[in-house]
């Protein structure tokens, strides 16, 4: 029916994270889920952060699947500080994930 709009739904992403073992393999595995082959989504949580306000490829909103999430939730430690809170790494990228309208679903 004309000049009806419906709700798109949210592209959906998923995100391998059977093979994270450190912060580089995070970010090359993020950009890859959302860019393709060889895509780049960030380097490090300000460079992610800059790539989720656009012009780099996957625009929020979208829904991130993030598979094997408890591989990546071991291997990715260490303190990380946002917002004045300290995290570990792992709930680092998620909270700036989020922040940035991503709809993160850990499997």
């Amino acid at each position: 029916m004309a000049g009806i709009e419906t709700a798109r739904p949210s592209p959906e992403h998923h995100l391998d994270g059977s093979g994270i073992t450190d912060r580089a393999t995070c970010y090359a595995a993020l950009g890859e889920a959302v860019n393709g082959p060889g895509g780049y989504y960030g380097s490090n949580l300000d460079a992610l952060a800059d790539c989720l306000r656009g012009g780099f490829g996957a625009e929020p909103p979208f829904t991130l699947v993030w598979h094997d999430a408890a591989v990546a939730r071991r291997r990715l430690t260490g303190p990380a500080v946002i917002g004045g809170r300290e995290l570990s790494y792992f709930e680092a990228v998620l909270d700036t994930l989020r922040a940035g309208g991503v709809t993160v679903l850990l499997r």
